[in-house]
């Protein structure tokens, strides 16, 4: 296994044409917005959340979430930072009828999440709506930290390209180990995870990469889960044009992990809708 974490210096992903995959690499986009803690989240259930949303998000869920109160605060620091999902708070999950779309909601954040992404606009419009009855019912004029983030699973069977090394499909840069020929029979398992600022100050992009195997199919599978965000207080207000900045940083990033084989293999055509 190789692992490594690095902040490069602030860069300026290269410029790529917007387009839409027809064979999409996709597994889940998660869009995350942190606020400071609501006291009221904590001893009401949003019930009045819930009627808003419930004709989109009927399947209603409650995770109880876990605390590590109990460490020693030297363990739980470093068990939070290892094993984010560890230390969770209780947290309501709203599920669309066709598992698609959940919105989960806890009194420090709220996110939504999507597994069959199709493209941004969508996405956009049922997070505005999300947001916007989130800041009916509990107002607030800023959020302490947006994420978006971007998990992707290259299989290459589903392309036609079951006999190339991943070498020929990615870039040297994300590809560690594998990218060395002398060392590919060699590594057995790849992962790498690197930190990188954004250009202008908008933001970071904490990107995790490597190979993971799909049990089922029995295939070895490459991993890009790329997690942008800008953690500094943003109004309310200016959310979504930060949003939309992080979205165009995504696909510039996407494009700059993938040799043209690959890309073409995915089967791109043009967004009739610009960014």
């Amino acid at each position: 296994m190789v692992v490594a974490e690095r902040a490069l210096p602030e860069m300026a992903l290269p410029e790529a044409e917007r387009v839409i995959y027809e064979t999409n690499p996709l597994e889940e986009v998660i869009c995350q917005v942190r606020f400071p803690r609501i006291l009221k989240l904590e001893t009401e259930a949003p019930s009045g959340f819930q009627e808003r949303i419930r004709s989109d998000y009927p399947i209603y869920k409650r995770n109880q979430g876990l605390s590590l109160g109990g460490l020693p605060q030297s363990l739980a620091e470093i068990m939070s930072r290892e094993f984010p999902s560890a230390s969770t708070p209780r947290s309501h999950e709203f599920e669309s009828r066709d598992g698609n779309w959940v919105l989960t909601l806890n009194p420090e954040s709220l996110a939504l999440t999507c597994k069959r992404y199709s493209r941004w606009e969508d996405f956009r419009s049922r997070l505005e709506d999300a947001l916007a009855t989130f800041l009916a019912l509990y107002p607030s004029s800023f959020y302490v930290r947006l994420g978006l983030r971007y998990k992707n699973v290259i299989r290459r069977s589903r392309l036609g390209l079951s006999e190339s090394s991943w070498s020929e499909l990615l870039r040297p840069w994300i590809l560690g180990a594998y990218s060395r020929p002398e060392m590919r029979d060699e590594v057995e398992h790849h992962y790498l995870q690197t930190m990188l600022r954004l250009a202008d100050e908008q933001g970071h992009v904490i990107i995790t990469s490597g190979t993971v195997r799909d049990l089922k199919a029995g295939e070895e599978c490459y991993l890009i889960d790329a997690d942008f965000f800008i953690e500094k207080q943003t109004e309310c207000a200016d959310a979504h044009d930060k949003l939309d900045l992080l979205n165009a940083q995504s696909d510039r990033f996407f494009h700059w992990c993938i040799e043209e084989r690959l890309h073409h293999a995915f089967l791109p055509r043009p967004s009739l809708v610009e960014s």
